[in-house]
C-alpha cells in the first residue's frame, strides 16, 4: 500500500456507474490520497455541490473538492454540460481544483472537445489504476511518497 504524506482534503466522483465508482473510491482509498472521496451520480449535483462549497461564501459544512474526477456520458447533466456550466459560474477562477476526466469509450470527437476546457487537464479510461493515480498525485499535488 501506498500512503501519502500530504492527502488532498476533498475528491468528487462524478459518475452515474455505480461499479466504476466502487471500484474508483475503494483505490482511492486504499491509496490514501484524501480524507474524504464523495460520490455524485451527474453534473448537476457536483454543480449544486460545487455551489454550496466553493461560493464566495461557501456553506462551512461543504469542502471544495481538490480533484474532481468526472465521467463524460452520464443521464441528467453529461460531462460537457457540467463543464460549460462550471465556466458560466466562474468556478474554473478557483485555482486548486484539478479536473481530470473518466471515460469508457474515448471518441476522436469527444477528446478534441474536452481541449476547450481549460480546467480540464487529462483524461482516464475507466476504471482507474494505481499506475493513475501515482501519475495524477505526483504531476498535479507534488507529495513526496
Amino acid at each position: 500500500m501506498i500512503s501519502y504524506n500530504t492527502p488532498l482534503e476533498l475528491v468528487l466522483l462524478v459518475d452515474d456507474d455505480e461499479t466504476t465508482n466502487y471500484l474508483n473510491k475503494r483505490l482511492l482509498s486504499e491509496m490514501q490520497i484524501a480524507n474524504e472521496i464523495l460520490v455524485l451520480k451527474n453534473g448537476k449535483e457536483a454543480l449544486e455541490y460545487l455551489a454550496r462549497s466553493c461560493a464566495d461564501e461557501p456553506d462551512a459544512a461543504f469542502k471544495c473538492p481538490d480533484l474532481i474526477f468526472l465521467d463524460i456520458k452520464m443521464p441528467v447533466m453529461d460531462g460537457f454540460t457540467f463543464l460549460e456550466e462550471y465556466e458560466k459560474r466562474g468556478f474554473d477562477m478557483k485555482d486548486h481544483m484539478i479536473i481530470l476526466m473518466l471515460t469508457s469509450s474515448a471518441s476522436f470527437y469527444d477528446l478534441e472537445r474536452l481541449k476547450n476546457f481549460k480546467k480540464v487537464r487529462k483524461h482516464f479510461s475507466k476504471a482507474l489504476t494505481k499506475h493513475d493515480v501515482r501519475d495524477i498525485m505526483d504531476e498535479f499535488f507534488k507529495v513526496r511518497k
